[in-house]
């Protein structure tokens, strides 16, 4: 049987399983807005930062490790969209790897990325609001009411429905876009080659533990399989999408840290704002308000973009008897996962509530999620390895892409206490199930 009629039999189970319990997501994601919400969820706020800080670790030399990571983003992009376009679900990662491995270890897995998002949208938000409030010189409750209207507009646009999601993200992808390709061409007059000396001043471990950092800008892509079921041509949007989406952001990426180190906008303390640096020394005092508005809409997008996945997934585990029932309630109005969405306010309320307090910073919260979010990927790595087996080019992929996560995931470090109390959690309530026979 052929790849496309492996496809189109998966299209027709999935559409089958749905109908069969009643509810079913609307089929509104065209390929412009596929390739949109791949840039959205996998272009974060680590374009502000990122190259700032490996810069100010390996120099000059970081450009390495970024040229390594552009070179490599596309195999591990492809794994995601080829098992997309293979196995569309809302499901996303965890119904790849309940295909491979069985029902417990796909639910383990798709509770895992459930439960990083309530952290990571938050995060991701503060992060963008705290570029804005700096720019204006406002505090931290000033931070925190723009960080809840950043999450309330990316609910609000996933309750409308991903043809509105997706299209907004058209509009803001674009606007990054534009703002980035901006900085790095206004940056080329700046470029002066003395920036490049010298080229290695810390050695090539450093430049090791700057493509460990840099791994984390290239993940994202796990994020939308979840939106698949909602493709309009799952092969078409997934695979050509996820080439499309990959190559723009790895060539970005690459520019953007070019542009750092060849104007020195990186160290003594200002690693972390090296793209305001960029962009203030090509217009001045406005142009930190540029790139505080730029932080906005890139991490509004990507709250958009997990923000509709996790939800997705909430529902496909509800589907299956793995979740309460209600949330996988679906709107009769506009054919989204309401119940996934309400799960993700109330969780995105008492991350908030907590962080307003002080009992946790910034810093804390980001931590959190980095286990769940790296053991997620490794479960789609190794069920792409296990269900490509008809697409050689697939199954090296995976492989590649499985060993590269695997080798990160050391680094983790405490956080690993995290996805050990979701497996404590996940384990009680299934001895529960079981001795009440539900």
């Amino acid at each position: 049987m052929s790849l496309m009629d492996h496809n189109s039999e998966s299209v027709q189970q999935s559409s089958a399983q749905a109908e069969h319990q009643g509810t079913k997501l609307s089929r509104t994601i065209k390929l412009p807005q596929a390739v949109a919400l791949y840039i959205g969820a996998v272009l974060g706020s680590g374009v502000l930062i990122v190259p700032g800080v490996v810069a100010n670790i390996s120099g000059p030399a970081s450009l390495l490790a970024w040229g390594l990571m552009t070179l490599l983003v596309l195999p591990m992009a492809l794994v995601m969209g080829l098992l997309s376009a293979r196995f569309p679900n809302a499901g996303g990662v965890s119904s790849f790897v309940t295909r491979a491995y069985g029902s417990k270890a796909g639910t383990l897995v798709g509770w895992f990325f459930l439960m990083s998002v309530p952290i990571g949208a938050p995060v991701a938000a503060l992060t963008g609001a705290g570029y804005m409030t700096a720019v204006l010189g406002l505090g931290e409750q000033a931070r925190i009411w723009i960080a809840v209207s950043m999450l309330v507009v990316a609910l609000g646009v996933n309750v409308v429905g991903m043809k509105l999601a997706g299209g907004v993200q058209i509009v803001v992808v674009a606007a990054i876009l534009l703002v980035l390709v901006f900085a790095i061409v206004g940056a080329v007059p700046n470029v002066e080659s003395i920036n490049f000396t010298p080229f290695m001043p810390h050695g090539w471990v450093s430049v090791g533990q700057s493509a460990a950092i840099l791994f984390w800008c290239f993940i994202g892509w796990e994020a939308v399989s979840h939106l698949s079921e909602e493709f309009v041509e799952p092969q078409r949007a997934a695979v050509k999408g996820v080439t499309i989406a990959a190559i723009i952001v790895g060539i970005l990426y690459f520019l953007t840290a070019l542009a750092t180190v060849g104007t020195r906008s990186y160290g003594l303390g200002s690693s972390d704002a090296s793209l305001v640096i960029v962009i203030e020394k090509l217009l001045g005092p406005i142009g930190a308000l540029v790139a505080g508005i730029t932080a906005m809409f890139i991490c509004t997008a990507t709250v958009i973009a997990y923000a509709g996945a996790s939800s997705r997934l909430a529902y496909a585990l509800a589907r299956q008897g793995e979740a309460p029932r209600w949330m996988g309630k679906v709107s009769d109005k506009f054919g989204t996962p309401t119940g996934g969405l309400a799960f993700l306010a109330g969780c995105f309320t008492l991350v908030l509530v907590f962080y307003a307090s002080g009992a946790v910073s910034l810093t804390n919260l980001i931590t959190f999620p980095n286990a769940t979010f790296i053991l997620t990927y490794l479960g789609g790595c190794a069920a792409g390895i296990k269900l490509l087996r008809e697409h050689p080019w697939g199954r090296r992929f995976s492989w590649l892409s499985f060993i590269l996560t695997a080798a990160i995931f050391p680094f983790v470090g405490w956080a690993i206490i995290y996805p050990l109390m979701i497996i404590g959690v996940y384990v009680i309530v299934s001895l529960w199930r079981r001795r009440n026979h539900i």
